[in-house]
């Protein structure tokens, strides 16, 4: 969400269509309490934004992936421009983890809770924990899926950063697929530290699904490092061409 408060001043049609769209999804909240249609109503104007914008996204390995299917989606995150590029591209009714502080402001607070997103407490582990039990949980009883982006935060220097274990520790618990998610190109469109859109090329590339079905929670470790050198390796293959 902190991508609203990047993109507002830099084009007009950004600041109308998200003030349009968050009143449409607002007032859709209250006849929805699971959040699918919030959902939808995110992806149009995450479409919306990316066109206006002049990005054009190539996705690749989007058809490995069940419209109706639960998993832990696992992306490296370098640029506020990656939560519309993931709601533009990716098929599954998922929600995200995002930071507590967002759910105390008015107005946006009620709407992410009415759609089902979770607030990650990061100053407390223990209540950590407790959101990543509910993440599982809901993941389970709503069979949708959960995003993260697992470095924990934007990467200053376009490095791909280690992997927090959260992202692990909410698969294993579900008993659901990890799916790692490259996206390259949106540090060039946003680059970090700016509110300036410029037009360009995003890759987005699905990886392998990593099964966690009948691992435990000793196997996050693994399980994380594993997810991690998928994206590695994907984003090492599009820099490379």
């Amino acid at each position: 969400m902190a991508v609203l408060r990047a993109l507002l001043l830099t084009d007009p049609y950004i600041v109308l269509s998200t003030a349009f769209f968050a009143t449409i999804s607002f007032f859709v909240s209250l006849f929805d309490s699971v959040g699918n249609a919030q959902i939808a109503v995110a992806r149009v104007w995450a479409r919306g934004i990316l066109l206006v914008a002049g990005v054009d996204v190539k996705a690749i390995g989007v058809d490995k992936l069940k419209p109706d299917g639960s998993y832990v989606i696992a992306a490296n995150h370098s640029s506020y421009m990656d939560t519309p590029v993931i709601l533009s591209t990716l098929p599954m009714q998922f929600r995200f983890l995002a930071k507590s502080g967002l759910f105390k402001i008015p107005f946006m607070g009620s709407h992410l809770k009415r759609a089902g997103h979770i607030p990650v407490p990061r100053e407390d582990p223990r209540a950590a924990v407790k959101t990543m039990t509910e993440a599982a949980r809901n993941i389970r009883e709503k069979n949708i899926s959960m995003l993260i982006f697992p470095e924990g935060g934007r990467t200053p220097d376009g490095e791909l950063k280690p992997f927090k274990e959260g992202v692990a520790y909410i698969a294993i618990k579900a008993g659901v697929p990890i799916i790692p998610v490259a996206i390259s190109g949106t540090r060039a469109v946003v680059p970090i530290h700016s509110g300036i859109v410029k037009a360009g090329k995003v890759v987005l590339q699905v990886g392998e699904p990593i099964e966690t079905a009948n691992l435990t929670l000793k196997d996050r470790e693994r399980v994380t490092e594993q997810a991690r050198q998928q994206i590695a390796l994907m984003l090492a293959a599009y820099t490379e061409k």
